[in-house]
C-alpha cells in the first residue's frame, strides 16, 4: 500500500515538475489522468446539493482540474491535491450559480408554492389584506409547518446579494459579503502550514535520507548529481528516497490524527 501511494505521489511530483517547465497537452492529459479522482470525489458530493447530473458535474470539475495544473507552481512545497480542490470546486459552484440554485427542493414543495401564490392572491382580493400563514395553509389544506418549510425552501433558494446587510457591528453594518472567507488567504495559510509541517517531518529523517529527498524534490537537481553531492550512488538516492518518503507519510499521517483527536 506504502509503495503504491509512494510511486503515484512520485509520478504525480515528475509530471507537475516537468509540466511546470514545458507544458505540453501530452503530460496535462496525463495529470489529469493521474488526478481524474479528486474529481469524481468533488463532483459526486455536491451532486447530492443539486439537481445537475453528476456527470455534467465530473465534466466541468476537469475544467477546474486543467486550470490548478496550469497554476501550480511545485517549488511552493505545497501538494497539488490541496491546490487543486477550490479550482475544481469553485467551476462547478461557478457551473451551478450560472444554471440557477443548488439547493434540491421536492417537487410537492414546489408545487405547493405555485398553489400558494395563487391563493394568497384570491385570499388577499377576498379579505382586503394580506392573507397569514395560517390562513393560506388552511385554503391549501396543508398544515402550517408544512407551508412554512415550503415557503422558506423558495426563499432560500433565491440568490443573495453580497451587500446583503446580516448583522451589525459597532456603528457599521456587516454584509453578506464581509462574512465570506478570503479563499486566497485561506489557501495560502494552509500552504504555510503544510510547508511547516514537511520541515518538521523532514528533520526527523537519518541526515542523508533528508538530504537525497531535498536534493531532488525541492532543488531538483538530477538524482546523478544529488548522489555526487551526498557521496552515494543513484541507485542508494532513489532507495533512501523511497525509505523517506515512506517515513514523511507515517510522520504527516501521525500529526493528522493527532490533530484530529
Amino acid at each position: 500500500m506504502m509503495t503504491s501511494k509512494y510511486n503515484s505521489y512520485s509520478k504525480s511530483i515528475t509530471l507537475l515538475t516537468s509540466y511546470y517547465k514545458n507544458p505540453s497537452v501530452a503530460l496535462r492529459n496525463q495529470l489529469v489522468l493521474l488526478n481524474s479522482g479528486l474529481v469524481r470525489q468533488i463532483a459526486y458530493r455536491l451532486s447530492y446539493q443539486c439537481n445537475e447530473p453528476f456527470e455534467d458535474l465530473e465534466q466541468i470539475g476537469y475544467i477546474g482540474l486543467i486550470r490548478a495544473i496550469e497554476r501550480f507552481e511545485p517549488h511552493q512545497g505545497c501538494a497539488f491535491s490541496s491546490f487543486a480542490v477550490p479550482y475544481i470546486r469553485g467551476e462547478i459552484l461557478h457551473f451551478l450559480r450560472d444554471k440557477g440554485s443548488i439547493v434540491k427542493i421536492p417537487r410537492r414543495w414546489q408545487e405547493l408554492q405555485k398553489k400558494g401564490q395563487k391563493v394568497r392572491s384570491e385570499l388577499a382580493a377576498t379579505l382586503g389584506r394580506n392573507p397569514r400563514d395560517n390562513e393560506i395553509a388552511e385554503a391549501l389544506k396543508v398544515s402550517i409547518e408544512e407551508w412554512q418549510e415550503s415557503k422558506a425552501a423558495t426563499q432560500n433558494r433565491l440568490p443573495l446579494s453580497l451587500d446583503a446587510t446580516v448583522g451589525q457591528a459597532m456603528d457599521s453594518p456587516v454584509t453578506l459579503g464581509d462574512t465570506l472567507p478570503d479563499t486566497y488567504e485561506q489557501s495560502k495559510q494552509h500552504r504555510h502550514e503544510d510547508w511547516q509541517q514537511l520541515e518538521a517531518a523532514l528533520e526527523q529523517l537519518e541526515e542523508k535520507t533528508q538530504a537525497a529527498i531535498e536534493f531532488v524534490f525541492l532543488r531538483e537537481l538530477p538524482r546523478k548529481e544529488a548522489a555526487q553531492r551526498i557521496g552515494i550512488s543513484p541507485m542508494t538516492v532513489t532507495r533512501r528516497i523511497q525509505t523517506g518518503i515512506d517515513q514523511l507519510m507515517s510522520v504527516l499521517q501521525s500529526h493528522s490524527m493527532e490533530k484530529v483527536v
